[in-house]
């Protein structure tokens, strides 16, 4: 982060990042164990954080609210650069690392979507049937009777 002064004595507490980006205390907390955000300690061990974690914590909850998991976000994250207050392009860069991603999970939810009505009630239970659970019949390799798979 480009900073000239102190974090400690210029940076925004903990409950006001909290209040300002719609979240718990307790997120914030979780972030910052996790590695997701950073802050600094005054003298009097009070953390505090740079104003650019407001638009951090906006890019998590979003990627978070899509069904990217913390790990990858934190993954994501750490491959920007780093030693500046991250701008539009660096938000560019991360929203099109994750677009593939997004992509494959949109085609899959309109997969379901698209045949879920023939499965719910169905009560055939057939494996070799099931486009949701088994497309293109995979189970049929392992042999015959039921099979627990993902």
């Amino acid at each position: 982060m480009d900073i000239s002064m102190p974090l400690a004595a210029t940076g925004l507490g903990v409950g006001e990042v909290a209040r300002r980006a719609g979240v718990p205390i307790s997120t914030l907390h979780f972030y910052e164990a996790q590695g997701l955000i950073e802050s600094q300690r005054t003298s009097g061990n009070q953390r505090r954080y740079h104003r650019s974690v407001l638009r951090l914590i906006a890019v998590i909850k979003v990627a978070q609210r899509v069904g990217i998991p913390l790990a990858q976000i934190k993954d994501s994250i750490a491959q920007l650069p780093s030693g500046h207050v991250r701008a539009m392009n660096d938000w560019s860069a991360l929203s099109k690392s994750w677009r593939a991603e997004l992509d494959r999970r949109i085609a899959l939810m309109s997969s379901l979507r698209d045949q879920l009505d023939s499965c719910i009630g169905c009560g055939c239970l057939s494996l070799a049937d099931c486009p949701l659970r088994n497309p293109g019949d995979v189970a049929a390799g392992a042999g015959s009777g039921a099979r627990a798979f993902d």
